[in-house]
């Protein structure tokens, strides 16, 4: 009887976790971070790679430029890590 109790107990422990990560995520906050814009100043880099749209961002958005980003910024060496294409998905 002592192996079928086990794999009731370690079932029953598997769906525990199971749906407290379920509820973990289904509570998490809605997405904040802005896409990358869809005007004519980034259309050139919706199609790149990003890696290689990420090396001319600091064209524009580096300190002391057109749209420099605000102090508290997070790094700024992966951009469309969080500001995502128009046409990525989640």
């Amino acid at each position: 009887m002592a192996p079928k109790k086990n794999t009731l107990l370690y079932n029953l422990l598997f769906l525990l976790v199971c749906g407290g990560l379920f509820l973990f995520l289904w509570n998490a906050p809605p997405e904040t971070t802005a896409h990358l814009p869809q005007d004519e100043n980034h259309a050139r880099f919706i199609p790149m790679g990003k890696k290689a749209a990420e090396k001319f961002c600091n064209d524009c958005h580096g300190p002391d430029m057109i749209a420099p980003l605000p102090k508290d910024h997070p790094p700024k060496y992966r951009c469309l890590f969080c500001h995502k294409r128009p046409n990525q998905r989640m």
